[in-house]
């Protein structure tokens, strides 16, 4: 049961941030204890992997707060972040980590079974997190892309620590994430509306 709600935290951190849980993932087995890739994922945790996955990273947390480009990344990371799923949904789940000692058996003979499950989890996420996006760069003229993608950079690592030290949390924390996203643009949203409906001095007035 662990070892699924760390597959489930890592695949929906991925919806949020393709990078940010394979960094954590690598980086961890790399460089400490907590956890240990099984030898099918070793290569997430070599010197060369690091490498690409931080500087994709620093990409996507850059691109993903620009207006405009922010919808473009979104459009590309509709294969990208589904891949990333399922890469750290399998992969999390048979290893080893400070909760999970002895990763089961639940998908063994079945390789493809984790990668794809991880896959559609991240792959809703996504959906939920572009779907979200859109609505409230279009009422905002994209003033909200940074405000949003800063809470789901944090939300995607708050996944990603949670899914390997405390994964009874992973549940919660989604539901949470998912929400707050929701209403945070819902406000973006109602703020962008009423500033449209304002002349330019009522605007300056408000501001």
């Amino acid at each position: 049961m662990l070892e699924f709600l760390t597959g489930t935290g890592l695949a929906s951190a991925a919806g949020l941030n393709a990078y940010i849980p394979m960094l954590v993932l690598g980086l961890m087995d790399r460089f400490t204890s907590f956890v240990e890739l099984p030898s099918a994922w070793a290569w997430l945790s070599a010197d060369v992997t690091l490498w690409i996955i931080g500087g994709l990273l620093v990409l996507e947390v850059v691109a993903d707060k620009i207006p405009v480009l922010d919808s473009v990344n979104d459009a590309v990371q509709t294969v990208i972040r589904p891949a990333a799923g399922g890469i750290t949904f399998a992969s999390g789940m048979g290893s080893e980590t400070v909760t999970v000692q002895d990763p089961g058996s639940l998908f063994a003979g079945e390789a493809w079974v984790p990668v794809v499950i991880g896959a559609g989890m991240a792959l809703l996420v996504h959906l939920f997190k572009a779907t979200t996006r859109a609505g409230a760069n279009t009422v905002t003229a994209g003033a909200a892309a940074p405000v949003l993608s800063t809470v789901e950079d944090a939300a995607s690592t708050s996944l990603a620590l949670a899914a390997v030290f405390l994964p009874v949390l992973v549940v919660i924390l989604l539901i949470g994430a998912l929400v707050g996203l929701w209403y945070l643009a819902r406000r973006l949203f109602g703020r962008g509306r009423r500033d449209g409906s304002l002349s330019p001095e009522d605007r300056r007035f408000a501001a």
